[in-house]
Parts: C-alpha cells; sequence; structure tokens
C-alpha cells in the first residue's frame, strides 16, 4: 500500500479538510490533485514519455511529459518541479513554468480504482537534450521528442501506443495553435 496521502476535494476544486490514503482516495472514487507538466522545444516538439511495464494503470503507453499526484500539503508547482527532478533528473525552478489551465478527468480503471484528478497543465519551454536525463526506473521507460501537429494526427486517428487525455490535448492543442499561428 502506498504512503502517499492526499487532500480530497469537492466537485468544485476546493479541499474538504480531509487528507486520505492514496489507496483509499482511488477505491472511493473521491477528487484529489495532479500536476501535469509538457515540455516543449524550439522546434515545436513535445517531449513524451513511454510509461514503465510495470505501471498499475497505463503501462507501455506514451504520455505527458512529466505527470503525479499533489500530495497533501504541497502545491502543484511544487509536485510540478518534484516530479520533472524524480521523473527526469530534470532540475526546474518556478520561472520555468507556465500555468495553462486547469482540466477535470474522470476515469475508471477498474471497479476499485476510480481516478478522478483536477490536473493542473503546464508547459516548460526548453531545448532538452534526452540522452541527459536520468530517467525514474519504476515510471519511464524511454522518452521521446515528436512533432505536436504529429501527436494531434496520431491522437485523432486513435494510434493505440498513445494515451489520450481529450479535455487537455483539446486546450493544449489550441493554445500552441495559437502560440505558433498554425
Amino acid at each position: 500500500m502506498s504512503d502517499e496521502r492526499f487532500d480530497v476535494l469537492d466537485e468544485s476544486g476546493q479541499k474538504l479538510g480531509k487528507v486520505l490514503h492514496r489507496d483509499e482516495v482511488h477505491r472511493r472514487g473521491l477528487w484529489h490533485k495532479s500536476a501535469h507538466v509538457w515540455i516543449i522545444n524550439s522546434k515545436q516538439e513535445l517531449l513524451l514519455q513511454k510509461r514503465a511495464p510495470q505501471k498499475e494503470t497505463s503501462p507501455n503507453m506514451w504520455d505527458i511529459s512529466v505527470a503525479g499526484h499533489v500530495p497533501a500539503g504541497e502545491t502543484p508547482i511544487s509536485a510540478a518541479i518534484r516530479e520533472a527532478q524524480e521523473e527526469l533528473g530534470l532540475h526546474l525552478e518556478d520561472k520555468d513554468f507556465r500555468h495553462l489551465f486547469t482540466v477535470t478527468q474522470e476515469k475508471k480503471v477498474r471497479n476499485d480504482y476510480i481516478n478522478r484528478e483536477f490536473n493542473d497543465v503546464y508547459l516548460v519551454s526548453g531545448d532538452f537534450n534526452p540522452s541527459t536525463f536520468l530517467l525514474q526506473e519504476e515510471e519511464v521507460s524511454e522518452v521521446k521528442y515528436i512533432d505536436y501537429r504529429k501527436l494531434e494526427s496520431l491522437l485523432a486517428a486513435k494510434y493505440p501506443d498513445y494515451l489520450d487525455h481529450p479535455d487537455e490535448f483539446r486546450e493544449l492543442f489550441k493554445y500552441l495553435h495559437k502560440k505558433y499561428r498554425n
């Protein structure tokens, strides 16, 4: 059983004053927070991580650059900084992050695991060399850059190796198309 504890939220994202273990939060399908970080380079390529084969949910799927739950008492930006360090060995600071939006996600993984999250979505711009990353083996098996327009096409075609977050991707691609005017 995980020792992680989360602040339980109501349906509008406000803390209820309860702190529960991760397993109980997921078993009961209670709302909680996560931080999602997208890394984009100067070639307009997003960094993707391939989830490790032993991950409880969506193993071996290409996913968000960096993501993780926000433990009780931690801020989303602190969680984002910590997760970038843990998953990729990447040292980032508050100033490196641009908060884009917050999106809800509800997914029933199985009968005893319901994920209801408020995901704070951030963008980090930089030309990071993946060969210098220190990947957290329990979480990440590999990383790659992909042109964001190509990723958008793969997701539209329901390409099976890519984890889809429809609401998040819709907002992310809308932001990137506006930013890059294409």
